[in-house]
């Protein structure tokens, strides 16, 4: 049997698996493992688990994943989440589907300290669904702006998309945070725009909030500024070079837990919980790499990359529309893997082919999460849909599903501005000090 018939059976063993809901680095270590013991055998295939465990755990880069998971924890334990969504509902909570786009706003400003989309749209969906509830919202915008709101937690940086893609890649974390910045803010513009829109269209979808006075919106405002303060900390600081992304990492985190213990919002046992939960989910994205830089090796042995850029030239495509090629196969992808899944097995595919048209690097990582983030609310896995799902559950799962539609689709027009606009993903890399 051929290298290249191994490596095309093992992508199909490991996409059967991943369809299985076999988790991920399981089904990757596998797939990796049996097959370079297949065509090297067990010595190499044991010495290479050996080998790239340590090596992958050696880099220092990595510490940004507990770090700032624990940031996210902790905010989220002193009520910082909370605080966020006061403050955007006491300023624009009065207007027509204002309740949803302060829940829009509060997933952006969550997803800047936790870096993940689950937990943005759990702690949002907690935080907001019975308020929009309380005012008559129709279920499709409710659950549709928090799931879609969620998904800004992937893509506003500190980003675990981005640290993962850089680690396989090999390129800045630094960068790519920042590259995460404008495209996720306009990002959060759209959805905003998009609820406007749908609450114009069908009034009834959105009904206005209570007024809030001056006064009311004045220290809202204030409550919210510790969290605005600890993403300027954090981000700014990549930004000005002052820290780097690890050490802006654990200035954040602590931070976040001197807030916490200074205003006793933070209990002894609440940090314990955070750090807990910090260590369960840094050990979860350790091991889906691990086994990705085990299958790496394998996809080199059976010349896997060599076959797809064989394919793309048989195409006769022009650099955009490769580009363009490889973006719908991750937006197909999206329906049926998890996003991390996806990265580690398509990057070691498409990146060398990226790099040999010349697209730039950082610019296609953007576009590359932007695409994860759709996965998170297409149709059938949208695992953000199933998290909204489990907090409001009196709402069929058909109904969430369609409240997402019309959020996917601002997704599709923002992905296409970011690949015409390429610098409004590379300016701040660029103009970073370094």
């Amino acid at each position: 049997m051929s290298s290249g018939l191994i490596g095309i059976l093992g992508i199909a063993a490991l996409l059967a698996l991943l369809l299985l809901r076999i988790p991920v680095a399981f089904a990757m270590f596998l797939v990796g493992f049996l097959g370079l013991w297949i065509i090297d055998g067990w010595t190499v295939a044991r010495g290479l688990l050996a080998s790239e465990t340590f090596t992958l755990a050696a880099k220092p880069e990595l510490v940004v994943i507990p770090l700032f998971i624990l940031m996210g924890n902790v905010a989220s334990a002193t009520g910082m989440s909370r605080q966020l969504y006061d403050a955007a509902y006491a300023l624009i909570g009065h207007v027509r589907g204002g309740l949803a786009s302060a829940t829009i706003i509060g997933c952006g400003g969550f997803a800047a300290l936790s870096g993940s989309s689950v937990a943005s749209a759990l702690t949002m969906g907690k935080v907001s669904l019975q308020e929009m509830e309380r005012f008559n919202y129709d279920p499709r915008l409710s659950t549709g702006s928090v799931a879609a709101g969620g998904t800004l937690g992937i893509l506003i940086p500190p980003s675990t998309g981005f640290v993962i893609y850089a680690i396989l890649t090999e390129q800045s974390i630094g960068r790519l945070f920042m590259a995460g910045v404008l495209p996720g803010l306009l990002l959060l513009l759209v959805f905003v725009l998009t609820v406007f829109a749908l609450c114009l269209l069908r009034p009834e979808f959105g009904p206005k909030g209570p007024s809030t006075s001056f006064v009311e919106k004045r220290r809202a405002v204030a409550g919210a500024l510790p969290i605005l303060v600890l993403v300027l900390v954090t981000i700014g600081g990549i930004y000005r070079g002052f820290f780097s992304p690890e050490e802006a990492a654990g200035v954040g985190a602590g931070l976040a837990i001197i807030y916490g213990l200074a205003t006793r919002r933070l209990t002894l046992g609440e940090l314990v919980q955070s750090v807990r939960g910090s260590v369960v989910t840094t050990a979860t994205v350790m091991l889906i790499l691990i086994a990705a830089h085990l299958l790496n090796p394998f996809f080199a042995l059976t010349h896997i990359t060599e076959t797809v850029g064989n394919f793309l030239d048989a195409l006769d495509l022009s650099v955009l529309g490769t580009l363009l090629f490889i973006l719908l196969v991750y937006l197909v992808l999206g329906c049926f893997l998890e996003g991390f899944a996806m990265l580690v097995l398509t990057l070691p595919i498409f990146f060398p082919v990226v790099v040999e048209l010349g697209i730039d690097p950082i610019w296609f990582g953007v576009l590359v999460v932007l695409t994860l983030e759709m996965g998170l609310i297409s149709p059938p896995v949208g695992i953000n849909v199933f998290i909204v799902k489990s907090v409001a559950k009196a709402v069929p799962l058909g109904q969430i599903f369609r409240g997402v539609l019309p959020f996917w689709l601002a997704m599709i027009a923002v992905l296409g501005v970011l690949i015409a606009f390429p610098q409004i993903s590379l300016f701040l890399p660029n103009t970073m000090f370094n």
